[in-house]
């Protein structure tokens, strides 16, 4: 069941379902992939933008805390899991041979945007001790597929030759694919054991730079164009 602004076919709910008729009886899981694209090309990177970022992200993630904690206040049934997609934006950018696993103590505060923008986004997911209901915080690297996110942006330029490395292009670039992705949601699911924070990253460290060089040599086209 996806649950969306507008009600498009009948396996679609409302976040204003949500928000005043709960979440549908016998749900086993809740996956919350929502949130205002960053990558949006008509979007300025301004505050304004960057708190319409931020609100995408915590008021969907509250909607479903909520939904969930009304559910066991009613004496009902909750989800077995709720997962909840996040990032490693939260771990401190700056020295590239630091590596961070799930047990890692970070100050999201020291961080920036990024770093305080996952911190408040978790906490907002995060449900009372006494909701029986286990929690996965996915902090997932760039998601990489053939038709959304990073790839469908900078398909086109890269096509015609117009790529180049993204900033200094030295800063390391987590990655994952939305297959692997996929995956550990799946895990998370089906696990009963698994809850608390995962890390969604392909093992190698690469910088953006690497990234670069393997996307324009695998579209047999040069990338000389710094963005």
């Amino acid at each position: 069941i996806t649950v969306s602004r507008t009600k498009f076919d009948s396996r679609v709910v409302t976040w204003d379902d949500i928000r005043f008729r709960g979440l549908p009886d016998n749900t086993i899981a809740v996956v919350n992939l929502a949130g205002q694209n960053m990558l949006d090309p008509l979007k300025r990177w301004n505050p304004a933008f960057k708190e319409l970022v931020r609100e995408s992200r915590i008021q969907t993630a509250t909607s479903f805390k909520e939904a969930i904690v009304n559910r066991h206040k009613a004496g009902l049934d909750t989800p077995n899991v709720f997962v909840q997609i996040t990032g490693v934006g939260i771990y401190p950018a700056g020295d590239n041979n630091i590596k961070y696993d799930e047990d890692s103590k970070i100050d999201p505060k020291s961080g920036g945007y990024m770093s305080r923008l996952v911190e408040d986004w978790e906490d907002a997911a995060k449900l009372p001790s006494d909701v029986p209901t286990r929690n996965v915080f996915l902090r997932s690297g760039v998601v990489l597929g053939r038709n959304g996110g990073m790839i469908k942006q900078i398909f086109l330029p890269f096509y015609v030759g117009g790529g180049g490395r993204m900033g200094s292009g030295e800063q390391n670039m987590p990655w994952i694919h939305v297959k692997d992705v996929s995956g550990i949601i799946l895990h998370s699911i089906e696990n009963k054991n698994v809850r608390g924070v995962l890390n969604g990253v392909a093992p190698q460290v690469i910088s953006n730079q690497d990234f670069v060089n393997a996307f324009a040599s695998s579209l047999y086209r040069p990338a000389l164009f710094p963005l």
